[in-house]
C-alpha cells in the first residue's frame, strides 16, 4: 500500500510566558489565565521572563491502555478499572499544573518535584496492581509496563505540534501513523498565536488565547477553510464483486439531551470514565454500568426499532462566555470542558459496503471506537478526525484544525469507522485490534472480513470564530480530556452494535445487492 505524505506542521511561532497567572474560580469551573507572548517581544512586562519557552502547557503520559493489546479475558474488567484510575490521575495532575502557575514561575523545578514526581509514584502503584491482575489469572504481564509510569512536561510550543504520525485520509490507517485512504492533508497553521502578555480577557473570558478555561483551543487550531487548498482525493470505485449499497438509520440529534461523561467501552463500571461529555443517540440506556442485556432491553431513539445500537460522540461547545448545565460537574467545567453545548442540526448515520468484496454481518454487541481522544500526547497514528464545512466537504477535510466557515456554510464533523473485523471478537484489550481499516482498494488484511462500514456526518450551526492579532474569539471546540487541550485531532466516535438479527441481515443484503435502504 502506497503512502501519501505531507509536511508535518511547523511549530507555532509563540513562546509561552512564565506568567504570574491568576487562578480564579468562575462558575464553579477551574479557570486560569494562560498568557502568551511573541518570540520577538522584549521583556518589558513583569509577567514575562526570558525563560518563557519552557513554560509547561500540559502533561504527556504513556497511554498504557493502548500498549496492552493482549489482556486475558478474566482480567479485563479489573485492568479496565485500573486504566481508568490512570486517566483520573492525569486529569488531577493537570488541574494542579493549571492552578500553580505562580509557583512554577518562581521555581524551575516545581513541575518536576511537585507534579510529575508524585504522579510517577501514583502511576507506578497502579501499574503494579495491573501486573497483579495478570498474575491472579495465571498470566504474565508485559515487561514493558515497568517503563510506562513516567510522565513528562510538554511546553507550549510542543503542544501546538502533534507529533507521531501523519493523517491524510478518510479513515484508512496502516498502523504506522498514516491515514492514506482519500488523500486528506491538513493545512498549515493559518495565523500566529502571538499576543501581548498583558492582553485582557477577550470574548467569553478567553485570556491570552488559552480558551475560555485556559486549556485551549488556541488561534493556530483554526483555519479559514476558503484559504485551504483542496486535499480530498477521489474514493475507490466499487469493483465487480463489491458491495455498492447503502443502509441509512435515522436516530435523531439527541434532542432529548441524553448526556453523560462515561465510556462503557473503555471504562466499564467507572463513573466519569471519559472525563468529557458525550451526546448519545440510538440506545437510551448507555452509561458506565450498562451490559449487553441492558442494551438489548433498552429503548431506542432510532426510527427503525430493530436498531438499538448506541452511537455516541463528544459534544461540541462554543466558548462564548456562557456556561452550561455541567459547569460545576466532573467532566464539565471542573475539568476544563466549558461553554455552551451545541446540538447538531443534522446527524446522518449511514452504513456503506466494501469496494472490492461482499460484506458479512456484524456480530451483535460489536464495539468500535474510531479516532483517538489522546492524540495530543499519543500522536496521530490513530487519529481519524475530519472537519469541514458544507459546500467544501468534497474538497477539504481537516484533522489538526477546526474550520472557519464562510457565511452561509456550516461546520461538519465526519467519521468513517473501521470496516474489517477479525471474525471472532466483539472487542479487544485496547479496543482496536479486533477491527481494522480496509486499504484504499478495499482489501482487509490478516484474514479479517469486510463488514458494513459505519459513516456519520454531524452538521452544526456555529457562528464563525474570528482571528485577530493572534487571538481567536468565539472559539468552538470538541470536549476532551483536559490535558489534551481541546485539539481538533482528538475528535473520536463510538459505536456498539445492537441491531436485531433481522435488521442486520436486511442491511447486509442491501449493501451486497447494491440497494439503498432504510
Amino acid at each position: 500500500m502506497g503512502r501519501n505524505t505531507r509536511k508535518r506542521r511547523s511549530p507555532l511561532a509563540v513562546r509561552a510566558v512564565a506568567a504570574s497567572a491568576a487562578l480564579a474560580i468562575g462558575g464553579g469551573g477551574l479557570i486560569w489565565a494562560n498568557f502568551y507572548a511573541s518570540a520577538h517581544e522584549t521583556n518589558s512586562s513583569p509577567n514575562t521572563t526570558k525563560a518563557a519557552a519552557t513554560q509547561v502547557a500540559t502533561i504527556t503520559c504513556p497511554d498504557v491502555g493502548q500498549k496492552l493489546t493482549n489482556v486475558p479475558n478474566a482480567a479485563r474488567s479489573a485492568v479496565a478499572t485500573e486504566l481508568a484510575t490512570l486517566d483520573k490521575q492525569i486529569t488531577e495532575a493537570y488541574a494542579r499544573l493549571a492552578s500553580t502557575r505562580q509557583a512554577q514561575a518562581k521555581d524551575a523545578n516545581f513541575v518536576q518535584n511537585a507534579i510529575l514526581g508524585p504522579l510517577k509514584e501514583k502511576r507506578g502503584a497502579v501499574i503494579g496492581r495491573i501486573k497483579i491482575d495478570f498474575k491472579r489469572v495465571g498470566a504474565t504481564a508485559p515487561g514493558m509496563l515497568d517503563g510506562l509510569a513516567t510522565c513528562t512536561a510538554t511546553t507550549a510550543d510542543q503542544a501546538q505540534t502533534t507529533a507521531g504520525g501523519q493523517n491524510n485520509g478518510w479513515g484508512q490507517n496502516n498502523g504506522q501513523g498514516q491515514n492514506n485512504n482519500g488523500g486528506q492533508a491538513t493545512a498549515a497553521p493559518s495565523a500566529s498565536a502571538s499576543a501581548s502578555a498583558s492582553a485582557p480577557a477577550g470574548n467569553g473570558g478567553q485570556a491570552g488565547n488559552g480558551g475560555q478555561a485556559g486549556n485551549g483551543p488556541v488561534a493556530a487550531d483554526f483555519v479559514d477553510i476558503t484559504k485551504v487548498r483542496p486535499n480530498v482525493a477521489a474514493k475507490a470505485r466499487t469493483r465487480a464483486g463489491g458491495s455498492a449499497g447503502t443502509f441509512t438509520t435515522v436516530c435523531g440529534v439527541n434532542a432529548n439531551k441524553k448526556f453523560n461523561t462515561d465510556n462503557v467501552i473503555v471504562a466499564p463500571g467507572v463513573t466519569n470514565g471519559a472525563h468529557h461529555l458525550h451526546d448519545y443517540v440510538g440506545n437510551q440506556s448507555n452509561d458506565a454500568f450498562a451490559t449487553n442485556d441492558t442494551f438489548a432491553a433498552a429503548q431506542t431513539s432510532c426510527q427503525n426499532q430493530g436498531d438499538k445500537s448506541s452511537y455516541y460522540w463528544p459534544v461540541v461547545r462554543i466558548q462564548n462566555g456562557t456556561q452550561d448545565f455541567d459547569q460545576n460537574n466532573d467532566g464539565g467545567g471542573k475539568e476544563g470542558n466549558v461553554g455552551q453545548i451545541l446540538q447538531a442540526k443534522q446527524a446522518q448515520i449511514k452504513f456503506v459496503g466494501n469496494a472490492k468484496s461482499k460484506v458479512v454481518a456484524m456480530p451483535q454487541f460489536l464495539r468500535i471506537i474510531t479516532g483517538d481522544a489522546k492524540t495530543t500526547t499519543n500522536g496521530l497514528a490513530n487519529a481519524n478526525a475530519h472537519w469541514s464545512c458544507t459546500g467544501f466537504e468534497n474538497k477539504v477535510q481537516l484533522t489538526q484544525q477546526y474550520p472557519i466557515c464562510p457565511r452561509g456554510s456550516q461546520v461538519v464533523r465526519t467519521f468513517a469507522f473501521q470496516s474489517c473485523w477479525d471474525g471472532v471478537n466483539i472487542d479487544s484489550a485496547n479496543h482496536r485490534t479486533h477491527v481494522a481499516f480496509a486499504d484504499a482498494q478495499g482489501n482487509c488484511a490478516n484474514g479479517f472480513k469486510a463488514i458494513p462500514q459505519l459513516t456519520m456526518r454531524l452538521v452544526y450551526s456555529i457562528p464563525a470564530p474570528t482571528l485577530r492579532n493572534g487571538q481567536i474569539k468565539n472559539a468552538y471546540a470538541v470536549d476532551g480530556f483536559p490535558e489534551q487541550l481541546h485539539k481538533p485531532a482528538t475528535d473520536h466516535d463510538d459505536f456498539i452494535n445492537v441491531f436485531s438479527t433481522n435488521a442486520m441481515n436486511k442491511m447486509v443484503n442491501c449493501l451486497n445487492t447494491g440497494k439503498s435502504c432504510r
